[in-house]
């Protein structure tokens, strides 16, 4: 579906070049077939060297005949990119959105364009182990949403939601979620450094406990709770770690972190609907 389609990234960070080496690395497209553009120039050099892709400082050129408009720029500064895009991107130009909290209704008053497809994306993706919550607009065509897909497959896992406050929802649990990971990890590594481990030892110990324990739960189709309590012995060493756990408050801090998360999710969709000028 992408083998003919000219993709311009309008933003060249992480996020963009993850969604980059995963076409690549996925043959669904050329090098020559994506443009990515972007304030620095020296970043540029760094993706082109990589990637061999082209790049650009102009949005305007990057979008031009661009047939896959991917939007990934901070929310901040959204508005003023659709209204410099907004003579450079056809009415139906498929235009898939990574902007955080940013309606697609925003995206087709200012640009134009009504295919546009609004993803929540995580860094996993860097390695093809992501998972993207995403929706799709009603004038978004059958080609388009299998086009959009392949695109998120290339990353790693897809799920597909019907209504778009679910992208809000998803930012705040799978979008951040590999930070709340890499904070129970890290703390996990101090405790084992503490006991006496070298680091090295203590974070490998940490990665692989982890690893394997994910995918226990994903190949087990018993509850999470279940899970547990398999490696919870009454009196055990298990049970008083879990004691001071629940004591100190820990799904009660994990759910308002997300609840938190979610809320500025909102405010970044207002922030994208406003502008840095307050206008949109």
């Amino acid at each position: 579906m992408l083998s003919d389609r000219r993709i311009a990234f309008i933003g060249s960070g992480t996020m963009a070049e993850a969604m980059i080496k995963g076409l690549l690395r996925e043959g669904l497209v050329a090098p020559g077939q994506i443009v990515a553009s972007g304030p620095r120039q020296e970043r540029g050099q760094v993706l082109a060297e990589r990637y061999q892709v082209g790049t650009t400082t102009g949005n305007v050129e990057a979008a031009t005949g661009a047939d896959v408009v991917v939007l990934s720029v901070k929310p901040q500064v959204l508005c003023g990119v659709l209204r410099e895009l907004s003579d450079s991107v056809s009415a139906g130009t498929l235009v898939l959105s990574i902007v955080a909290g940013a309606p697609m209704a925003t995206i087709q008053n200012l640009l134009g364009a009504q295919a546009v497809v609004r993803v929540m994306p995580n860094t996993p993706a860097q390695i093809g182990m992501g998972i993207s919550v995403w929706t799709a607009t009603r004038a978004t065509t059958e080609v388009q949403r299998g086009q959009a897909l392949a695109i998120l497959q290339a990353l790693g896992e897809e799920e597909y939601v019907t209504e778009e406050y679910y992208l809000d929802m998803a930012t705040a649990l799978s979008g951040t979620g590999p930070a709340y990971a890499f904070l129970l990890m890290e703390a996990m590594v101090d405790a084992g450094v503490h006991l006496g481990f070298s680091r090295h030892v203590s974070e490998r110990l940490v990665i692989e406990t982890l690893r394997g324990s994910v995918e226990y739960a994903r190949q087990s189709p018993r509850h999470l709770a279940a899970l547990r309590n398999q490696v919870t012995s009454p009196g055990g060493t298990s049970a008083e770690a879990l004691y001071h756990l629940e004591k100190g408050g820990l799904r009660t801090v994990l759910s308002r972190a997300i609840w938190a998360a979610y809320q500025r999710s909102r405010v970044l969709g207002s922030q994208a609907e406003r502008g840095d000028d307050g206008e949109c």
